[in-house]
């Protein structure tokens, strides 16, 4: 008998609603649930509400960017993965991003299989790092 999948909740910081929508319906089939907000300000308050698994955070936003938004997820005690998006994700900004200790990059605009390889990937890892810590 195998036990109902436990959702994982997801972050997303980007200042425009429709690309939040498009990638709700990318993943609707997933167990997954979904918070929106624009700024790092809000997304401070949120990680106050709710444990997150993962946050996906545009590369600039209103009142900051993505290292912004990994050091608050750092700051969290409880790993969040973090996952930057950019139009402009090209092999420079994937180093840096990488180097700094993001999950990993999803160029914009969106393409369901990879935000939905990504989304998978990272929340297993986030699993396994949870069982590993709790393990010792």
């Amino acid at each position: 008998m195998h036990s109902a999948q436990k959702t994982s909740r997801i972050l997303f910081i980007s200042g425009r609603r429709e690309d939040a929508l498009r990638l709700s319906r990318m993943l609707e089939s997933m167990p997954v649930a979904i918070d929106h907000v624009a700024t790092v300000r809000h997304a401070r308050a949120k990680l106050h509400e709710n444990d997150y698994s993962i946050i996906l955070t545009e590369a600039n936003l209103l009142d900051g960017n993505w290292i912004d938004v990994l050091h608050l997820a750092r700051e969290h005690p409880v790993e969040i993965e973090v996952v930057a998006t950019s139009p402009h994700a090209d092999a420079r900004f994937w180093a840096e991003a990488l180097n700094f200790g993001v999950y990993d990059v999803l160029a914009q605009p969106f393409y369901e299989p990879e935000v939905r390889r990504i989304v998978q990937d990272a929340c297993m890892h986030r699993e396994r790092e949870a069982h590993c810590f709790a393990a010792v």
